[in-house]
Formats: C-alpha cells, sequence, structure tokens
C-alpha cells in the first residue's frame, strides 16, 4: 500500500457537527456525492454545515472506473418527493449556497433534466437567497435536456471533463471529451449570464502540458470556473494512481489558469469539483452578469 504524502492528510473531522448535517440527511433520506464518493474534504464541509446533494441515485447507468458512486444497482423510478426534500434540508441547514449533483441517468430520455428543474423550483421556494450550482452529467448530448435546465436560472453551471483527452477511454469510457467541451460552449450560448464551471483530476499519468491543453481548450468554451484536484483510488478494484502530484505544481496550474482568463481556479490535492463552490459568491460580485 502507498502512503499518502503528508499534504493530502486531512485534520480529523468534529464528529457532533458532521453528526448533526448526517442526521438531517437520513431524516429526509438524501443522498450527498461527500458520502457515496467518499470525499476526503467530508468532514471540513459538513462542519460548516455544507453538502453537495447527489441526486436520481445513488445507482448509476455509467460505470467509470475512477468512481466510487455504485453502478451495479439498478437505477430506480424518480421519485416525486425527492425536490421537497433537498428543498427542507436546504432550509434546515441554512445553506447560502448548495450543489446539486446527481448519477448519470441514460434511461432517461432527458437524462433527469426536469427532475434538476424540479430541484431548482423548490430550493428557491423555502429559500430564494441561496444561490444554486447544478453539477450535472453530459446528457448525451442532448441540449434540448441542457436548455430546459438552463431555463431554471441556477447561477452556476458545472459539468466536469475529469480528464485529458488521451486518457478518456480508460478512465471514463462511456463519455467523449468533445462531448464535454461542446456542452459548456452550449451553455454559454443559450444562456451567457450563468456562470460555466468544470473540474479535472490529475495523477492518472497526464503531463504538465496536457493539462494545460485542457485548460486552454475549456477556456476556448467560455469555461469560468477549473478545479483540479488529486484523484484518490477508493479502492482497490478502482484506477490506480500513478503518481501524487505536488502542491506547487498544483499551484503553477492556478497561476496559469489567471494567467489565460479563468475567473477562478481552485487548484490544490484536496480539491474537488464542489470543494469551497460557496466562494463563487464573491465572483458574482466582483464578475457580475
Amino acid at each position: 500500500m502507498v502512503l499518502k504524502p503528508e499534504w493530502l492528510r486531512v485534520k480529523a473531522p468534529q464528529w457532533q457537527r458532521v453528526g448533526s448535517v448526517k442526521e438531517i440527511l437520513r431524516d429526509l433520506e438524501l443522498n450527498t456525492v461527500c458520502e457515496e464518493a467518499s470525499c476526503p474534504n467530508i468532514g471540513e464541509c459538513f462542519n460548516v454545515g455544507t453538502a453537495t446533494f447527489l441526486i436520481m441515485g445513488p445507482a448509476c447507468t455509467r460505470a467509470c472506473p475512477y468512481c466510487d458512486i455504485d453502478f451495479e444497482k439498478k437505477p430506480q423510478a424518480l421519485d416525486p418527493s425527492e425536490p421537497i426534500r433537498l428543498g427542507e434540508a436546504v432550509r434546515r441547514l441554512q445553506l447560502s449556497h448548495v450543489v446539486i449533483t446527481s448519477v448519470n441517468r441514460d434511461d432517461l430520455v432527458d437524462g433527469g433534466a426536469n427532475h434538476f428543474v424540479r430541484c431548482i423550483e423548490e430550493i428557491r421556494k423555502v429559500s430564494p437567497s441561496t444561490t444554486i450550482e447544478v453539477l450535472i452529467p453530459d446528457l448525451c448530448g442532448n441540449w434540448a435536456a441542457l436548455a430546459i435546465i438552463l431555463a431554471a436560472k441556477p447561477e452556476v453551471l458545472n459539468h466536469n471533463t475529469e480528464t485529458i483527452p488521451r486518457l478518456y477511454k480508460r478512465v471514463r469510457p462511456q463519455g467523449d471529451y468533445q462531448r464535454s467541451l461542446d456542452l459548456l460552449a452550449k451553455t454559454h450560448q443559450i444562456s451567457p449570464r450563468t456562470y460555466t464551471k468544470s473540474g479535472i483530476m490529475v495523477g492518472l499519468g497526464e503531463t504538465d502540458a496536457e493539462v494545460r491543453e485542457v485548460m486552454e481548450n475549456l477556456r476556448a468554451a467560455h469555461c469560468d470556473i477549473i478545479t483540479i484536484g488529486q484523484y484518490l483510488q477508493p479502492s482497490a478494484k478502482h484506477l490506480g494512481i500513478k503518481e501524487f502530484v505536488t502542491p506547487e505544481q498544483f499551484a503553477s496550474w492556478q497561476q496559469f489558469g489567471e494567467d489565460i482568463g479563468f475567473l477562478q481556479v481552485v487548484s490544490s490535492p484536496l480539491t474537488r469539483s464542489s470543494y469551497h463552490a460557496e466562494q463563487v459568491q464573491v465572483l458574482m460580485k466582483t464578475h457580475p452578469r
């Protein structure tokens, strides 16, 4: 077993606060990507009362070898009460910013777009001041479904590129690099006031030049915000780690991202797509639309 370097070791969370968040989630029968995907920041985020909600799951229709979300179970019919329960969780947790993500639901004609909309609407009913970020799948390139989500006016639309083109067949076999770029570009075209965001994992064998090329491609697709973080292997059956990238390399990518025009770059070993997502509220004040 390869030991994690010092910069990847996280402090033990204050379990009293973590427990209270978990109690609310269990009471409302909600899933979070924090738990389902074994996020290393779960303690930090739960301690400040934040969570990234995972809807339409927990079963996923894709089998990405890096991901800890269950793909062996059969997806269930959508629960019409889930958006209401999600809104109630946002109210109880008093969230100023919420991230809603989902498993892939390629079995649905709209990829779950209308369910995202219902979640947005319920949150706005009970907490109208809360800013909303949706972290969506690629919807199999269904731009009509994308337009449905954007019509609900989430402040941020996030779609992760995940990795470099050369590694797509191994890392994201059911995804398509160009389709992910197209989704972000189409988002800007349909709703130019919506902030766009994407994220990639590193430590899977990519080079510095390849990471920079992805960053340039994302900027060309009008992506405003990028997150870059270290891939961590959830279990022995998942994709292996090629290297632990140093904090200095992450800092270099952050500087490069700022230089080429990203409005926000979050780049560090422990960064995840929704890590410190609430910082977008600062961005919205400094770069209003």
